[in-house]
């Protein structure tokens, strides 16, 4: 009697467990409505239209958060309004989908180039030498913006041009 019970219970759990496992989409399945919505933001953004695509890519990622190609394509976008911190911010979402995705990290490199973490850039770029197997086109841009540095801002150069000794003039 003491067992019944027990069982009654763990066999419900079982079949719940099962059944809302079975009820899931396969991860590699996204939604077609989020697909749409990611191939018009994508021309949205070569139009030039940085609004539009953001507006769409974040209504794409709302339909289905497993998007990945939609958080890829929204980091790019930040990065052409220059936004580096916000597109390395959408890189890490879509490496939390997929952390093997080689456009994604190298994407995620030349953010933090931008932002000036060159040496966490190097790190991905090792991680995508090693995923790529060989040559690859991701790993030799990153290369290339890891070799071109961070990009000088015009406050540093401003603050190397002063001169020094030079007494401010007295006002008045």
């Amino acid at each position: 009697m003491r067992f019944t019970c027990v069982a009654v219970a763990a066999s419900l759990a079982l079949v719940s467990i099962s059944t809302s496992l079975h009820g899931q989409r396969p991860d590699d399945q996204i939604d077609a409505r989020s697909m749409a919505l990611l191939q018009q933001a994508k021309a949205a953004q070569s139009a030039g239209n940085l609004d539009g695509a953001t507006d769409l890519l974040e209504t794409a990622v709302t339909v289905d958060p497993r998007n990945r190609q939609a958080f890829i394509a929204m980091a790019a976008v930040a990065e052409a309004r220059g936004l580096p911190g916000k597109a390395i911010r959408f890189y890490r979402e879509a490496l939390l989908l997929e952390p093997n995705d080689v456009d994604a990290l190298a994407g995620q490199g030349e953010a933090m180039v931008a932002k000036g973490a060159v040496e966490r850039a190097r790190q991905n770029l090792a991680r995508v030498k090693t995923l790529c197997k060989g040559a690859c086109p991701q790993a030799t841009t990153l290369a290339a913006a890891i070799a071109k540095g961070p990009p000088v801002t015009t406050a540093a150069v401003g603050a190397n041009t002063t001169t020094v000794g030079k007494v401010p003039a007295a006002q008045d």
